[in-house]
């Protein structure tokens, strides 16, 4: 029986999505998350043999989740369920270890290929992704280094994408089980390290870097 876990932060695309895979003989929902945190904590009591993660949840983001996932449980296949294709969010997506990728406005047709792919130790990749990254690779355009968010670390990226959902460093202490000084200590590094000045400046630099992501 192959084991899924679905990580959505919305209900009916939850729904939607179990409905589709149930059908299929052999396979068998294991259990959802309504966002990132949830994701990391069932894939640990759960373990799943694949994760459908969405990109855009609050609290942890599909992306953090994942590479949260994959450092202790490297055998769990992640596959990305997204809206947003831009180059940046699938080079993030490559770079946290996922198995596939796949536009939601394509999962009605190719979400079954796409798990019997990952089913197989094959990876799957939306076609307009495809060709994204092959154009990447005949074409490189190599570009001047930039602040992203791979100079943060872990704990860094989940302080910052918090602060950009409007919680108080006192709410980001309690939601991270941290005590309010060592927030605070983690606001200000991350304050000093992007030379950034307030909120507003850690808002926008969460969402250029997909940190978090705007509807």
């Amino acid at each position: 029986m192959l084991r899924i876990l679905i990580a959505d932060d919305h209900d009916l695309a939850r729904k939607g999505i179990r409905c589709l895979l149930e059908d299929h003989p052999g396979w068998e929902v294991c259990g959802e998350a309504k966002d990132g945190r949830e994701a990391v904590e069932f894939s640990s009591q759960l373990k799943p043999n694949i994760v459908l993660m969405d990109i855009a949840m609050p609290g942890l983001n599909g992306l953090d989740a994942a590479r949260q996932i994959l450092a202790t449980q490297p055998q769990i296949s992640v596959l990305i369920l997204t809206m947003h294709d831009s180059e940046q969010v699938v080079r993030e997506v490559l770079a946290v270890g996922a198995r596939g990728f796949l536009l939601k406005s394509d999962s009605g047709r190719e979400l079954v290929s796409a798990v019997e792919a990952l089913q197989q130790h094959r990876t799957f990749f939306t076609s307009r992704v495809t060709q994204m990254v092959l154009d990447g690779y005949l074409h490189p355009n190599p570009k001047p280094d930039q602040p992203c968010r791979r100079i943060l670390t872990p704990r860094e990226r989940e302080v910052i994408q918090l602060l950009a959902e409007g919680k108080t460093t006192k709410e980001v202490a309690a939601t991270l089980h941290l005590s309010v000084k060592t927030a605070e200590t983690h606001r200000t590094n991350l304050m000093r390290k992007l030379n950034l000045h307030s909120v507003a400046d850690l808002t926008l630099y969460a969402v250029r870097n997909s940190i978090v992501h705007v509807y």
